[in-house]
């Protein structure tokens, strides 16, 4: 895990690798900051939190569950390099959806400190209420991988949270920046009516700003040579009910200012040259090897000459051997720990596995570097330099010349140099491959002054594979019974790794039996065995016996109506056919590029003989293609598909083709053909 907060003002939401970017609090504390929230006293609030609630609030959609009424942001740079920050927000509560807006939480450590908060509501029926610092709580940031982080939030949850009130805070918090940089979130899932960001420098500082998602503002200067961003009705960016929806951070608009200036030993140039500099700074005596970590890798590639081998070798250790838990400690979200112990210990969070990955294979004569990046698609943007961003992977170097079928995720930098890039907390991902996630977006590669923004990988759909082969045969009475056998191999394996490798066997009869469910009614399974579920480098196979009652529909007393694809559901989100929205003005995620394939032979009962078969299906859309046909010989019918996803992102035009392919698919899988009595 990376220690980039999002600063997201109504939140302060701090990301993770594996938390998925979510609170775990606890329900006592909610319920009795509740119970304190009834007995705030009446006040009046401060005039800019009433001038902010008299605004006229525009017509938004219905959905809208509240709206941002004011957003100040105050930035002042200290010559010893600290900052204080104070912000002032008031927001609109319009559906009961919207009552989230009455959690306010300000995010703290030991290093830095809120120097004053205060919290005011006004309930809909026009009373006004501020808390007292005794109602406020102190909290950690929840997730079950974290050892201990001095990480930290301080929470106040406001009274009066009804359709119609106002909730509105004000803070001063003193931050101390590992890098001169400040990012301004300006846009989320709500919109905004009036919003600014100050900036206040020493004497002497110059700065340079960087966009994302959104043309640049011009700034005005204020007094005492301030700068100020200013912005109007700014949209909320609202996702919930949009089919494969991007990443809400991939879309949301931002601000990065570096600055730098007399006395400040690390600035940044608002280059990723200049942040690739900072980081290699910062972790570079963490990489220095030791004697027990030497013999180790050497002892892993001991007798293997190939390049890709050697890699390997080092790799599954970091994936099999190597736990992820995370001990963050100020700048120890963004600093590695000492590789050294990292291997003593065998835990350690993104970083630190990737820093010990270099480490081990500087040993055995592999270069390779530190790549920054999001679990999000998108997040990380080519053209907007800065430290947003929650994660850490490596980038192997590969030797000059050398070459083999097995490199799939490779990138190549301006340099010239081929890298291979690994994620060592990916540990059900096969070394040479990356998960589906990373897959696409944008990385910063780590080279010290060669340092870039690279785009990462689509990998071909062959490396992310699920076939189904079975034989059935068909009673006359319309049961079902054969043997099924299914070879999963990349990402569309990892659940089933995780589940046949770590579940018990109560869990992984259900599983099945879910699985099957959604194609069958009544239905029986023996025989079940699975192959390779700890193998990431072979097809995870599973293989079972399958008896369905009343498969076929009986149609009088000589016709049968079957389903040729029995099992196998795709499964397209009801939202693609059926859009809340009929106009797409967002990207599409597809998730991942993979392929599956079906061949099911259907042995027919005696004395029957096809009637009616589906028309075959051919559809190619560049993006994505879809092929099945049923075909007959002797009295064996056969069903085949090859369902083939060459893309991870769409533009919003490809929307309405998107909507093509999934009721053809959604057509040939239900599909009938009709058998008759002879």
């Amino acid at each position: 895990m990376l220690n980039a907060w999002r600063e997201l003002p109504e939140d302060a939401v701090k990301p993770g690798r594996s938390a998925g970017r979510v609170f775990a609090l606890a329900c006592a504390i909610l319920l009795s900051a509740g119970c304190r929230n009834a007995l705030a006293s009446p006040v009046v609030v401060p005039e800019w939190v009433s001038a902010a609630a008299a605004q006229a609030v525009p017509a938004y959609p219905a959905e809208t569950r509240a709206v941002e009424l004011l957003d100040e942001d105050t930035y002042t740079v200290g010559t010893d390099g600290r900052a204080v920050e104070h912000v002032r927000r008031v927001f609109k509560i319009l559906r009961p959806q919207g009552r989230d807006q009455a959690m306010v939480r300000v995010p703290f450590d030991n290093e830095t400190k809120i120097l004053s908060m205060n919290v005011w509501s006004i309930g809909a029926d026009g009373h006004q209420y501020q808390m007292k610092s005794t109602e406020f709580s102190d909290l950690g940031y929840g997730d079950g991988f974290i050892a201990y982080q001095d990480d930290k939030y301080r929470q106040a949850q406001a009274p009066g949270a009804d359709v119609g009130a106002v909730i509105a805070y004000e803070y001063e918090h003193r931050t101390r920046p590992f890098l001169t940089e400040k990012t301004w979130f300006f846009q989320d899932d709500i919109p905004r009516l009036r919003q600014s960001f100050t900036l206040r420098l020493p004497a002497g500082y110059s700065y340079g700003t960087v966009w994302a998602n959104h043309a640049p503002v011009v700034a005005d200067d204020t007094e005492h040579g301030s700068l100020r961003w200013e912005m109007k009705e700014t949209p909320g960016i609202d996702l919930e009910r949009v089919a494969l929806a991007p990443a809400g951070m991939s879309l949301a608009g931002r601000m990065t200012i570096h600055y730098g200036g007399p006395g400040v030993a690390v600035a940044t140039e608002g280059t990723w040259k200049s942040v690739g500099e900072w980081y290699s700074q910062l972790s570079k005596d963490r990489l220095t090897t030791s004697p027990e970590l030497t013999r180790k890798a050497e002892e892993l590639t001991a007798g293997k000459t190939d390049f890709f081998d050697k890699a390997e070798a080092i790799a599954k250790f970091l994936q099999e051997q190597v736990r992820y838990v995370a001990i963050e400690i100020g700048v120890g979200g963004y600093q590695p720990h000492a590789a050294s112990d990292v291997f003593r210990n065998r835990y350690g969070d993104c970083k630190d596995k990737s820093t010990l990955t270099s480490a081990m294979l500087a040993a055995v004569g592999i270069h390779s570097a530190l790549v920054m990046v999001d679990v999000e698609r998108g997040v990380v943007v080519d053209s907007a330099p800065s430290l947003v961003a929650d994660h850490m992977v490596a980038a192997i170097e590969i030797p000059v010349g050398y070459d083999s079928p097995r490199l799939r995720s490779v990138v190549k930098a301006k340099t010239g140099r081929r890298y291979l890039i690994f994620d060592p907390t990916w540990n059900k991902t096969p070394f040479g491959q990356l998960e589906h996630e990373l897959q696409g977006s944008y990385g910063v590669l780590m080279e010290g002054a060669e340092s870039e923004a690279i785009r990462l990988p689509v990998l071909d759909p062959a490396w992310n594979t699920l076939h189904r082969t079975a034989d059935f045969y068909l009673s006359a009475d319309g049961g079902l019974k054969g043997a099924v056998t299914e070879k999963r191999f990349g990402d569309l394996a990892e659940g089933r790794r995780v589940l046949y490798t770590a579940e018990d066997a109560k869990e992984q009869r259900e599983s099945l039996d879910r699985v099957l469910g959604h194609d069958l009614t009544a239905f029986t399974v023996s025989d079940v065995k699975v192959e390779n579920a700890d193998a990431l480098d072979k097809d995870l196979t599973l293989s079972y016996r399958v008896t369905a009652d009343r498969y076929a529909k009986t149609m009088g007393a000589s016709l049968l109506m079957i389903r040729p694809r029995v099992l196998g559901d795709l499964g397209f989100d009801e939202k693609v056919l059926n859009p809340e929205r009929k106009i797409r003005n967002v990207p599409i995620d597809l998730g991942q590029t993979m392929q599956v394939k079906d061949d099911y032979s259907i042995e027919l009962p005696a004395g029957y003989v096809v009637d009616e078969l589906p028309d075959p299906v051919d559809l190619d859309l560049g993006f994505a293609s879809y092929q099945s046909g049923v075909t007959v010989k002797g009295s064996t019918m056969r069903y085949t598909r090859t369902y083939t996803v060459r893309q991870v992102t769409l533009p919003a035009e490809r929307f309405a083709d998107l909507q093509k392919l999934a009721r053809v698919i959604g057509v040939d899988e239900e599909s009938k053909a009709m058998l008759k009595k002879q």
